[in-house]
Order: structure tokens, then C-alpha cells, then sequence
């Protein structure tokens, strides 16, 4: 792994600007790598979490945040493993959410626990929700989460819609075989429900035995040419996209999205503006690459003290590669699983 091992001595700039011209403006910060879903594309059934102790404090995870804000960061995605079983996580929303000159505080989660807390999350200032769903068959669903329950996810997707976030996206990891069947109909619920929804293409992070990916992998564009069999697809104009990889085609006829995260068949690395933080601490450049700098130990040898911090920051900069290189059929390159990485 490539690793910054010092801090940098220079005085922090006003943006983060990498070797290849790209601002970054976008953090995703995973506030924890525990899950209470088993994914079979995220990770193992038995899974060896990190230890407490070396997951960042909430404290910590404010720095962090207030940080990458005054060196002009504008999003921040809360992640996981699933943010809404880490204790205090709403006050954490609160407290990010107010760190002035953030544009938008955001979230992606598995919504099972989204029932009791989407109008917590909504008052504590998301202003946006991603929420995986890869199937409406209860029986898939347990078998692709192992361990998940269709219709609490379902009960916490009308808890969202009916506390009224700004916008409301699903996410849905599309395997060959499995439920790729199920792309018409999970199209049809989200324009039913007037929300948005993406279709992943697997990432192969980390190394599993449940399937195989090459085999499991469907492109981005067979699945939006069987689309258009159902549905009037039309790309939005380049002022329209997000800050985020999907790229998302209007739906007629509905206030509805789909988008499409094509890791593998249209990369997207040209005009990456993100970067990662785990939950222990480790800002990662790249989603397909090891290359990192260690922002707890930076923060713990310097108690916190956030100008050394955002030097580290800057100068992990220089460290983010131009793309990733994905390969199916190999074995996997990066040996963390999704759930260390972040969302």
C-alpha cells in the first residue's frame, strides 16, 4: 500500500488539486465498516471487523470533516459498512451538517433502520439519501443479503420519502443471473415512488467465494438498451449531472432517474472529484487503487490539531492516480472489501 508517512510542511492551499488538474470537492467518510447485512458482493459471510479502538472517534470524524470543508470540499457523504448502526451518528449529522460553507450533507444506507430514523436524519440536516435495493423478491433478498429483511427495507424507504428529503436515490448492484431480471421492475418502482435510481456494476474489491464476478458481470449499456425496450430513455445535458459517477438518463414522462456507475465498461476516472475516508482513518485517492495516508495517526500524534491535518491532506494530493484498473478475471487487486472502503 502507498502510504504518506510524514506531514507535509507546507501551508495548506485553498483547493485540493491533484497532479492531473482535478479539484476535489466530494468526500465520502465511512463512519463505520461494521454492517448488519452480509451483501455477497461487499463481503464475506464471516467477517473480521476492525477493532473499536482503532475506528476514529466521532470527534475525530468532525476534524475530519471541518478540515476538508476550509480546504473547499463542498459534499460529504456519510458511509459505511452501514452509518445508522454507529452510536451517536445523528448527533454527528448535526454537528457536520452545521460546519459552515458545506454545500450538502448526504448519506448512503442499507435502509434497514431507516423507519425509525429518517425524520432524526432529515432534522439533523441530510439533505439527500442513497439507499441500496437490489431486488423486490423477499426470498433474493435474503439471499443476496444473507441476513436482510425486503419489507423493513421497504417500510424504511417510505419512512424517507414521507420525511421529505430533498431527494431520494436507489442503489442497485445488478449481477448477471441473479437479478438482472429485475431491472424493469425496480425502475418501475422507483417512477412509481418518484425517486431516482442507479445500477452498479460490481466492484471487485476484496476477495469472495459466493460467485464469480466475471461471470456476474453485466455491462452498464446492455442494461440501458433493455431498458429502452420499457421505458424513453434520454441523457441529461452535461450542466445537469451530478457531482457523483452515476450518469443519469431522464425517464418520460416522470420526475424520475435512472443512472448507471459503469466502474468496469465506461470509466468515469477523468473527472473524479472524491475521495475516501474509513472508518479507521485512512484517506483513500482512489476506489481501485491502495494508495492512502493515514489521517487518524495524524490526528493522534498531533491531538488533533487540524493544521496538520489539512498539510497531510494536501499532500496525499499528489498521490492519486490517474484511474483504477479493474480486472474480472483476475484475482482481486484490492483486498479490502467494499464495507472497509466506504460506499
Amino acid at each position: 500500500m502507498t502510504e504518506i508517512k510524514s506531514i507535509a510542511t507546507a501551508e495548506p492551499s485553498e483547493r485540493l488539486v491533484d497532479r492531473f488538474g482535478r479539484v476535489v470537492r466530494y468526500l465520502r467518510l465511512s463512519v463505520t465498516d461494521r454492517c448488519d447485512f452480509r451483501c455477497v458482493y461487499c463481503m464475506d459471510e464471516e467477517m473480521t471487523f476492525v477493532p473499536r479502538s482503532e475506528v476514529l472517534t466521532l470527534e475525530e470524524m468532525q476534524i475530519i470533516a471541518e478540515a476538508f470543508v476550509e480546504l473547499g470540499v463542498e459534499k460529504i457523504r456519510l458511509t459505511g459498512g452501514e452509518p445508522l448502526i454507529r452510536s451517536g451518528v445523528v448527533d454527528l449529522c448535526q454537528s457536520i451538517a452545521s460546519i459552515e460553507s458545506l454545500g450538502e450533507l448526504v448519506m448512503t444506507t442499507n435502509g434497514s433502520r431507516l423507519t425509525e430514523l429518517a425524520v432524526d436524519l432529515r432534522n439533523a440536516g441530510i439533505k439527500k439519501l442513497n439507499i441500496s435495493l437490489d431486488t423486490l423478491d423477499p426470498d433474493k433478498f435474503r439471499e443476496l443479503t444473507r441476513v436482510g429483511s425486503l419489507d423493513k427495507v421497504l417500510s424504511g424507504i417510505n419512512a424517507a420519502i414521507e420525511a421529505g428529503f430533498e431527494s431520494i436515490k436507489l442503489n442497485a448492484v445488478i449481477l448477471k443471473g441473479r437479478n438482472d431480471h429485475e431491472v424493469v421492475p425496480l425502475v418501475r418502482f422507483a417512477v412509481q415512488h418518484g425517486i431516482d435510481i442507479s445500477f452498479i456494476e460490481e466492484m471487485p474489491l476484496g476477495s469472495i467465494s459466493e460467485h464469480n464476478r466475471s461471470e456476474a458481470f453485466i455491462s452498464s449499456e446492455t442494461l440501458r438498451e433493455n431498458l429502452k425496450d420499457y421505458f424513453e430513455i434520454e441523457a441529461e445535458r452535461e450542466s445537469d449531472l451530478s457531482s457523483g459517477p452515476s450518469r443519469y438518463y431522464k425517464i418520460a414522462g416522470s420526475s424520475s432517474r435512472v443512472g448507471f456507475i459503469s466502474p468496469h465498461s465506461e470509466n468515469f476516472c477523468s473527472d473524479c472529484n472524491r475521495v475516501r475516508v474509513t472508518a479507521e482513518g485512512k484517506l483513500l485517492l482512489c476506489l481501485g487503487n491502495e494508495h492512502s495516508a493515514d489521517l487518524k495517526r495524524v490526528l493522534r500524534e498531533n491531538d488533533g490539531c487540524k493544521q496538520a491535518l489539512k498539510s497531510e491532506i494536501v499532500a496525499a494530493m499528489v498521490l492519486k492516480p490517474e484511474k483504477h484498473h479493474f480486472d474480472l478475471d483476475a484475482a482481486p487487486q484490492i483486498v479490502r472489501f467494499m464495507n472497509a472502503t466506504g460506499g
